[in-house]
């Protein structure tokens, strides 16, 4: 689940320059949604691969990291009886 809370840190600082609350553990159906869909953000073809500006090999690690954090929030889900989220661009 350390990918899970590292991008969730992430977030938080990304977040916290637009005065917005960050999500904590434990987490909430809310807070499950939100980090979905910005997964799906992303995800996009344009965000994943920097509109172009990054090589193929990175943003197939980009993606592989993403990957790996849907999965650790899904195992997340399971274990704390929330509905597991839809994420479209995987």
């Amino acid at each position: 689940m350390q990918t899970l809370k590292q991008f969730i840190q992430d977030n938080n600082r990304w977040i916290a320059l637009f005065n917005k609350q960050g999500i904590t553990f434990p987490l909430t159906q809310s807070d499950v949604d939100d980090l979905a869909r910005t997964l799906d953000g992303k995800l996009s073809p344009e965000n994943l691969h920097c509109d172009g500006e990054i090589s193929v090999a990175e943003a197939n690690r980009k993606y592989n990291k993403l990957a790996r954090v849907y999965r650790e929030l899904c195992e997340y889900c399971d274990s704390k009886n929330l509905n597991t989220p839809t994420v479209y661009e995987l």
